[in-house]
Formats: structure tokens, sequence, C-alpha cells
């Protein structure tokens, strides 16, 4: 990795492989981040693009384990797309990783349409109007739907999507079919559904999805992800994401 200046309250996280992310308390990633860009299945040839990618973990993730051949990833905070700009020039990655700093109801003629292999998003998990809103704008906006519903990441996602093309998300499991209706709305048939729940027996807390463009009707449920032992201690699988990311 090149030296970076980082700015207050900044530090990089190192992922292993040689690539590290710049985060910061308005902008990092938790174990939802990680679980979805596993659960993407990304191909080695993929042209991909993450919407709402914050720091830009995804991406980074994807490049660390050597799959997609391009990356784009979409921020709308600016200070977000910052320090995924400037994590992309510390990891050498100008050539196939590319910031867009933008609304993602606002992509044509920004990134190509109907051109990608793969989309995926980790959406505001609450309605506008759900719950008691964050007093921080980053944390509002990364939470609730106070710049886009799921209506409109379905549309987004369809939009760049090729024929055949792959829309990934993860949605809390009381939004699941909300987020479904919104892909099928939008030609997005829902193809592969996995629960993640954090020990066996226990209900699940998030909601795994993908859907295919223009894809023929039938839903694939998968065995549920358990993050965590009986002895709380981490799953196999679980070990297995995060191997290198612990390692360094």
């Amino acid at each position: 990795m090149k030296n970076t200046v980082l700015n207050e309250n900044e530090h990089i996280e190192i992922l292993g492989n040689g690539v590290g992310v710049i985060v910061s308390r308005e902008h990092t990633f938790g174990t939802d981040a990680m679980l979805l860009a596993r659960f993407c299945a990304a191909k080695k040839s993929d042209a991909a693009c993450d919407l709402g990618t914050g720091c830009g973990i995804i991406p980074l993730l994807w490049k660390r384990d050597g799959i997609c051949k391009t990356v784009y990833g979409v921020e709308i905070q600016q200070k977000g797309f910052g320090q995924f700009q400037r994590s992309i020039e510390m990891n050498g990655l100008e050539e196939s990783v590319f910031a867009v700093c933008s609304d993602l109801k606002d992509l044509k003629g920004k990134l190509p349409q109907g051109r990608f292999d793969l989309v995926s998003m980790n959406p505001p998990y609450k309605k506008e109007n759900a719950g008691i809103k964050s007093a921080k704008e980053n944390d509002k906006i990364a939470r609730h739907e106070t710049l886009c519903t799921l209506e409109d990441v379905c549309g987004a996602a369809a939009s760049l999507l090729k024929y055949g093309g792959r829309f990934c998300v993860c949605i809390r499991p009381e939004r699941m079919f909300e987020a479904m209706l919104g892909m099928k709305n939008h030609k997005l048939e829902p193809k592969r559904l996995r629960l993640v729940v954090s020990r066996e027996g226990e209900r699940p807390w998030l909601c795994l999805i993908e859907a295919k463009s223009g894809g023929k009707s039938g839903l694939s449920v998968e065995k549920n992800f358990v993050v965590y032992t009986e002895n709380d201690r981490y799953s196999e699988e679980m070990n297995d994401i995060l191997r290198l990311y612990r390692e360094e």
C-alpha cells in the first residue's frame, strides 16, 4: 500500500492480501457488509457496482480476493466518497476500481446502463418514519430511507444490470417481502435467499437476497448462515470470511 494522508478520526483497516480501507467514525463497516460481499459470489470476469458503498468496503473486499474485472462504488455522501477514493489510490487500484459521488437515482450519464453483471447494496434498513432517527446526518442517511427507498434501489439496480445480471442485497427480515416486491416491480426475479442467525435456533437478524434481471420464477432458500457456535466462538463459515482480515 502507498502512504496516504489521514484526516482526523480516520484510520486504516487492513483487509488482507495487502489491501486496506480508510474508515472513520462516520463511514466504517460491519459484519453485514462482509456477509453481503461473500454472498454475492462475484466472478473474476464480472463488471460490478456497489450502490451506497460508504467507505468502499465491498469493492475493496472483492479486489482483495482477486475477483471482479472492474468495480464501481457509488456514494452520495462526500466524506464517504473521499475515503473510498483515497483507499483506491492507496491500494493502487485506479485502473479497476472507480468511485462515483452521486445520488443513485441520478446515475444516467454517470455509469453505463445495462452493462453490469453484478450490482450490490447494503441499503438503509429502516423506513423514513420508522423508529427513532439518528441525530447525526450521516447515520440518518445510512440507516433510514432519507434519500432513497427500496423501490429506488431496485430501480437503480435494474437500470444498471445487463439481461441475466444479478442484484444482491442485505435487509432486515421484516422488510424481506417489501424488498422482493420492489425487485419484481423492476423485473428482477428473486432467485436466492439466505437468512443470517447469531446462533442455531435463534431468529434471523439479516436476509441476503439475490435477484436476476429477466430471470424465471423460482426461489432457492439456502441453509441459515450461523455466525456463532453454542460456545460463543465464530462458526467455521464465519471464520472463513474473517480469515484474511484477522491474519493481518
